[in-house]
């Protein structure tokens, strides 16, 4: 009787500990984009999985071995119009768990398990790209704001200047986080769509955004997108974080075809999860073309102009921003960020701050502070592209039909606009001036009456 009581106990401890062992799914978050929609299932352990597609209708089935289904699925209200509902179906047997994810159409899945990465544990990665959606992530605000045409052809004689807009992170990916609990994603797209309405509120600018929303773009498709559009720079804003709460300050990087000199740069090129060195240079180049070296001469050269140009405007950037924070560095640093990486784009990324240190965590949810910070940015890109317009944009047409003048002693503002009679508002608008005060050896534009 005692052995019999004593294998019964034994059983029940043997049952026991393969249900405690059971993973769990712990809940569903989504993010929608424009081309793609990320699921992730959050799980007790690391997920064992398996799964295929099924057709009319539209279905993603995903097995998942030893896993209960106790948990209910239900998705959030901003679920997109990719996936009408997720749900559970009868497992292939009783310690497993058949989740089913009900599409609006074709979509190609991608799945992967991630470790645990605070704050988050184990979880289930679901990619879904779009096969019907729309191709584009640029924000709809302010995105058609026309060209000005100089006649009725399709030649955009004096186009608007176009600036792409990174919002670092977004989606599943919430970057840096604060002391306090700020994700990182939040900060950066605050920050860009105020960039995205100083210029679209430019006479001759026009902005688009990689990302309008919470969703995940990988880094290697930003600067296709700022291709795509023709863009003329690339902005791309993040908020800094290291393993110490200690450093603070802003900072601005460019590309750099080697490895960080320093320990920060190090830090951040590790941090950049898919940071592929000329992941746009690749595409440009084609091993099979004939005139290989020929292509890889016109590369090198379009890549060098890039980078100066980066160099010229992120000291420039630099300058304003100085104005508003304090600096971690006073001059652009050098990593190789994938975001980057454009050949034929001039690209930063601006470090609005350190995100870990908690001070500046509290200035960064501080909306006055993000906005002097757009602002700073803006003015920079605006310095810049009055002093060298690209071709065939209105303010390159406008700086042709300009003159030239160099303040001597003894001038000032109103007495130049006197003397080529124009207005002191115009004269200090050509200039990008913000007071009335002119230095002696100061080059002016004077624009045309």
């Amino acid at each position: 009787m005692v052995r019999k009581i004593l294998l019964v106990m034994c059983m029940w401890v043997v049952v026991q500990t393969v249900h405690a062992a059971q993973n769990q799914i712990d809940g569903l978050r989504l993010w929608p984009s424009p081309d793609n929609t990320r699921i992730v299932l959050d799980m007790s352990s690391a997920p064992e999985f398996t799964y295929f597609l099924l057709k009319n209708p539209n279905r993603l089935v995903i097995d998942l071995s030893n896993t209960s289904d106790s948990k209910a699925l239900s998705l959030q209200s901003e679920s997109g119009d990719l996936i009408s509902k997720v749900r559970y179906s009868t497992p292939k047997n009783k310690n497993s768990a058949r989740v089913v994810i009900e599409l609006t159409r074709a979509a190609s899945p991608s799945l992967f398990a991630m470790a645990p990465d605070k704050p988050h544990g184990h979880r289930l990665v679901i990619d879904l790209a779009d096969g019907g959606g729309s191709s584009s992530s640029q924000s709809s605000s302010n995105s058609s704001k026309p060209s000005v045409v100089l006649d009725g052809s399709s030649s955009h004689r004096n186009r608007d200047i176009i600036v792409a807009i990174d919002a670092g992170h977004g989606g599943g990916d919430p970057g840096s986080i604060g002391p306090a609990g700020t994700y990182e994603k939040h900060i950066t797209l605050s920050i860009a769509k105020k960039l995205e309405a100083m210029i679209n509120g430019e006479r001759g600018m026009r902005a688009i955004m990689t990302r309008s929303g919470d969703y995940y773009v990988s880094p290697n498709k930003r600067p296709e997108l700022a291709r795509k559009q023709k863009a003329d720079l690339l902005i791309s804003i993040h908020a800094d974080a290291f393993s110490q709460p200690q450093p603070k300050g802003g900072s601005v990087w460019v590309l750099s075809m080697r490895r960080a000199d320093t320990e920060l740069g190090r830090w951040l090129e590790k941090s950049e999860r898919h940071s592929e060195l000329l992941g746009g240079a690749a595409e440009v180049i084609s091993d099979k073309s004939s005139e290989r070296y020929l292509a890889e001469t016109i590369l090198g050269l379009s890549m060098d102009h890039s980078m100066a140009t980066s160099h010229d405007l992120g000291n420039k950037v630099i300058e304003e921003m100085k104005q508003v924070t304090s600096l971690h560095k006073r001059s652009p640093q050098a990593a190789s960020f994938a975001v980057l990486t454009a050949p034929d784009i001039p690209s930063i990324l601006v470090e609005v701050g350190f995100i870990s240190n908690p001070q500046e965590e509290k200035n960064l949810n501080w909306g006055k502070h993000r906005e002097k910070l757009a602002k700073a940015m803006f003015t920079a890109a605006k310095r810049y592209f009055k002093q060298v317009p690209p071709d065939g944009t209105l303010w390159a047409l406008e700086r042709a039909d300009s003159r030239t003048h160099t303040v001597r002693s003894g001038e000032s503002l109103s007495l130049l606009a006197q003397r080529y009679n124009v207005n002191v508002s115009r004269l200090k608008a050509a200039n990008n001036l913000n007071s009335d005060v002119v230095r002696i050896g100061q080059v002016l534009t004077i624009p045309r009456t």
